[in-house]
């Protein structure tokens, strides 16, 4: 059967990088589709050496926009975790690094018109209801994508692009604290369970017999490390409401250790099945927001407590993340108003990307 082609526009959106694709390229059935995207990344392989992934996680993941029919906002994006080597599709996260790349890729697609110089695009994350501004620099109608903004883990400087997060909290579950608690004890270690952004489990890392400055191969080398954050992750997902997580990633894991480089916290953030070699943008705001609300695994990092808006960098493998966050906080009352974060996009490479005949038919 002949191969089936459709148009996408390779991105390094943030520390990631992906296809983004039009949604009404491809089926609407899930399980078509997440056939079609295994198809597309390879995965199933350590190399994903039969398609475009690049044999980690942060580089099988897939973008799927569209123009949004929501009030606010001018595109929808739609998110796909897909599998390295297992051979599967996790609908159910955002991830805010490929998000970086939507405005451009928008735009590139032909789905927001530039406006003069600086372009704001908003969007709206269909995996969790998250609205999002990213500000585009577009002079001359076109995307910039030389500058000189640097973030950690990525080679090079870029044109900044300022993004403002809205509506975070319980991205996934019931709320900020979707156990109804500041704290957790699972199997006789304390955790937080939060949602900001993304559902994730926090920890100290001492308690999970770690420093917490350790390199992200070091940590994924730690076998017994991952088997005990795997089995507490098991239980927090089912006390999250998020039910049996063990083919998910979400929630994913985190931990804390206090900075060493004059930064606000250190951390290590796992996705879940391997350390991020950096750290996820929508992590970096519900790690932020645990430093910041009273009675979490987080509270006593940071002294003295920062007014709102807090502007946090967050010490990882790499280097580090600023992430600023708008908050209140009334007693055991904590709101997040919005999250603020500058990233950069880069266009890698556009065409046509193919898909065998037998997986994806032409109807």
């Amino acid at each position: 059967m002949m191969q089936r082609s459709t148009p996408f526009v390779f991105m390094r959106g943030g520390s990631s990088r992906g296809p983004y694709l039009r949604r009404n390229d491809l089926p609407e059935d899930l399980n078509e589709l997440s056939a079609v995207l295994i198809s597309i990344v390879g995965a199933g392989h350590p190399f994903n050496i039969d398609g475009i992934g690049g044999g980690t996680a942060v580089t099988t993941k897939v973008a799927m926009l569209s123009k949004s029919d929501d009030d606010w906002a001018d595109i929808d994006y739609f998110f796909a975790q897909v599998g390295v080597e297992e051979r599967l599709v996790d609908f159910k996260p955002s991830c805010g690094n490929i998000l970086v790349g939507v405005g451009p890729a928008a735009i590139e697609m032909g789905l927001v018109e530039p406006a003069g110089d600086v372009t704001d695009v908003k969007i709206r994350a269909v995996n969790t209801g998250s609205l999002v501004t990213e500000r585009v620099q577009t002079p001359g109608g076109t995307v910039r994508y030389d500058g000189n903004a640097a973030i950690d883990g990525v080679p090079g400087n870029a044109a900044p692009i300022e993004l403002k997060f809205m509506k975070v909290e319980g991205s996934l579950t019931s709320g900020i604290l979707p156990t109804g608690k500041p704290k957790e004890e699972i199997l006789g270690l304390e955790v937080t369970c939060m949602d900001v952004a993304m559902p994730m489990v926090i920890g100290r890392a001492e308690d999970f017999g770690v420093t917490g400055y350790e390199s992200a191969t070091d940590l994924d080398a730690n076998k017994p490390l991952f088997e005990k954050m795997e089995a507490v992750r098991l239980i927090a997902g089912e006390r999250m409401g998020l039910g049996d997580v063990t083919k998910s990633v979400t929630p994913k894991f985190g931990l804390l250790a206090a900075a060493r480089d004059g930064g606000s916290a250190c951390v290590r953030y796992f996705m879940p099945w391997k350390c991020h070699p950096t750290l996820a943008v929508t992590g970096s705001q519900c790690l932020a927001s645990c430093l910041l609300m009273s009675g979490t695994i987080g509270e006593g990092f940071l002294a003295p407590m920062p007014q709102s808006p807090a502007n946090l960098r967050l010490e990882h493998p790499m280097g580090s993340m600023e992430v600023v966050i708008d908050y209140e906080h009334q007693g055991r009352d904590f709101h997040v108003k919005s999250a603020g974060l500058q990233r950069t996009a880069r266009k890698l490479a556009s065409g046509d990307v193919f898909v065998p005949g037998d997986i994806w038919s032409r109807d």
